[in-house]
């Protein structure tokens, strides 16, 4: 049988034949389309599907390769990719391991760019809310940027120009490839340290890849915390970096970020004698002001007699004394007469007096219900008298004394009036005078017989 000469092969032997055909035969390509089930492990590698109208593909991209992308994949996001053709050999699916990915149409770093400023804008690090003033006339001026390009010369040349005598410190920063955002951030934060008055951070022009450590976030960040009031000096006037959005102060030109931070030492010459003439103006009409008050006052009638204003207000003084002192002794007098009525009146409502007379009413009160109280009880012994000997004459206790008994049948205790109501060996209850008995009926007789 054929099975029995043929090669027989595992699932997992077959799927790593066809692994290595594809690595082999096919290996790395270039392909595009667009990205769809974005999804992002725990571990950082990124999950994706590469589709077009016709077919898709699986996709990997490992951590390592996906931290160098300068854009974020999304969804719907058209790309190119370079990658190796290969099959995951635990589900069989054929796959491309993706080492490299750009934005289709639009340029990675352009993508990039739009991407974090928005994100930054949200943040609020662009809000002009957060802008600092330039200081007029700055003792000690940092820079940062390259010290051996044509914008720390274009600075220097226009601050000596301008204003010789100011003090610049200049730190040393790479503005150009993969380490320079990392010394413009040292270099702003340790002018910072230093105490500078003002900072301007920049270079001169270049493409959008030697402009862009300037786009970096955490040259970005850095400048936005800054307490130092920031110019940023990036490019030509047609040239936008992100840090010309978070600095205090955008400038076109390096040329022209010197010349905001200084004013011409002739300006400022000539504003100090301006306002020096203004100010000797101003004193001097404050004095002739000055002048024509004290002549007012000196050609007053109280400038030239003060003495005669003491003496009116002395005599004022006495006249108010002499009123107070007749005012007072008049209170005084209807004081002591409205408290001698008072005494007087105190003593007829003395509490002390209406005490003794309440006590004695009291007394004669007590008096009369004692001698009133005697005399009902005895009218009440003479009435009640004769009505007790009559209740006890009819008393029925007082008829059984005189020999007289009741008899009441049992168990009911009926009254009996007659013999017939009982029969022989009926119980009954007999009440004496003193006491009673409970006895047997042996013998009834006959009504009429003695």
């Amino acid at each position: 049988m054929q099975h029995e000469q043929a090669e027989i092969l595992s699932v997992g032997q077959l799927t790593r034949r066809v692994k290595d055909l594809l690595e082999n035969q096919i290996s790395y390509v270039w392909v595009s389309g667009e990205v769809s089930n974005w999804r992002v492990s725990p571990a950082g590698h990124a999950y994706f599907t590469l589709k077009d109208a016709d077919s898709q593909i699986d996709a990997v991209m490992f951590r390592g390769r996906l931290m160098q992308l300068k854009f974020a994949p999304e969804n719907g996001l058209e790309v190119i990719l370079h990658g190796l053709v290969t099959v995951y050999e635990k589900r069989g699916n054929y796959q491309i391991l993706c080492e490299e990915m750009h934005p289709k149409g639009l340029g990675a770093l352009q993508l990039a760019f739009e991407k974090l400023k928005r994100k930054l804008d949200e943040e609020g690090l662009f809000d002009p809310a957060h802008k600092k003033s330039l200081p007029m006339l700055p003792r000690r001026i940092g820079i940062v940027t390259s010290p051996t390009g044509a914008a720390v010369r274009d600075i220097l040349n226009v601050l000596g120009r301008r204003f010789a005598n100011v003090h610049v410190l200049i730190y040393p920063a790479r503005v150009q490839g993969e380490e320079a955002a990392v010394e413009i951030v040292e270099g702003i934060r340790t002018l910072e340290e230093y105490g500078v008055d003002v900072m301007i951070v920049g270079r001169g022009g270049g493409s959008l890849e030697d402009l862009w450590p300037f786009n970096e976030e955490i040259v970005v960040r850095a400048i936005h915390a800054a307490h130092t009031p920031i110019i940023s000096a990036v490019g030509h006037e047609i040239d936008f970096t992100l840090s010309d959005f978070a600095a205090d102060v955008r400038a076109a030109t390096p040329s022209a970020a010197a010349e905001m931070v200084v004013q011409e030492q002739d300006v400022l010459l000539r504003r100090v004698r301006d306002a020096g003439a203004s100010l000797a103006k101003a004193m001097s009409g404050r004095m002739e002001q000055a002048h024509a008050r004290l002549r007012l006052v000196s050609a007053s009638y109280a400038f030239r007699r003060p003495e005669e204003l003491f003496r009116q207000q002395r005599q004022r003084t006495d006249e108010l004394r002499m009123r107070l002192d007749s005012a007072m002794t008049g209170t005084t007098e209807s004081l002591r007469r409205r408290t001698k009525q008072a005494s007087r009146a105190l003593g007829l409502l003395s509490p002390a007096v209406r005490v003794q007379r309440a006590i004695e009413s009291l007394a004669a009160l007590r008096a009369r219900l004692v001698q009133g109280g005697a005399g009902t009880v005895q009218r009440s012994r003479a009435r009640f008298g004769p009505l007790a000997a009559q209740l006890n004459a009819l008393s029925p206790l007082a008829i059984l004394g005189r020999g007289y008994a009741l008899v009441r049948k049992e168990p009911g205790l009926e009254l009996v009036r007659q013999a017939d109501q009982l029969a022989v060996g009926d119980r009954v209850r007999v009440t004496l005078g003193a006491g009673g008995i409970t006895a047997a009926v042996e013998h009834i007789e006959e009504e009429g017989h003695g």
